[in-house]
């Protein structure tokens, strides 16, 4: 057996992931208003977050709606399962853009969810780090965080805790 084939057997099947986020949840968001800059002003909103499996599993559809001082948010994300690579995509807009963002790439690895890319912010590039953590079967802790400096210091500019919802 090669090498190769060892360590494709060695991966893990991670496409149902997602699975314990299916379902309706109470949002509380935290967005730091203008990321890398040195501010330290913070909006916050409070809404619904509802997760829809597609493909039995292998993706799965976010729609998020919030209100809060800075006003209305609706947010929507698609995460895709890639067979091949056993990592997840997490492909992000919201109704102001109406674009989908890079997506942040990754896995789940001891029950924490990390995602990267690399985007550009006022004309930098920057690196774009996602996690996911916290996880249970009434909560879930979400953070994205940027870094001009190549990841050695992470700037956190986006915090949602969601709570199940009881159905």
């Amino acid at each position: 057996m090669s090498l190769q084939a060892n360590a494709q057997q060695t991966q893990r099947d991670g496409s149902h992931d997602f699975d314990f986020e299916i379902g309706t949840w109470k949002t509380h968001v935290k967005r730091l208003v203008h990321p890398l800059t040195g501010s330290t002003s913070w909006v916050e909103y409070d809404g619904t977050t509802i997760v829809r499996k597609v493909w039995n599993g292998r993706a799965n559809l976010v729609e998020l709606e919030a209100d809060g001082p800075a006003g209305h948010f609706q947010g929507l994300s698609l995460r895709l399962y890639n067979p091949e690579s056993h990592q997840w995509s997490l492909n992000f807009s919201n109704s102001a853009v109406g674009t989908m963002s890079t997506p942040t790439v990754g896995e789940f690895k001891n029950g924490r969810g990390e995602f990267y890319d690399q985007e550009t912010l006022n004309d930098r590039a920057i690196f774009v780090r996602f996690l996911i953590s916290d996880i249970n079967p009434n909560s879930v802790h979400f953070e994205q965080a940027f870094s001009d400096d190549g990841g050695k210091n992470w700037e956190v500019n986006w915090i949602a805790t969601d709570t199940r919802v009881s159905e």
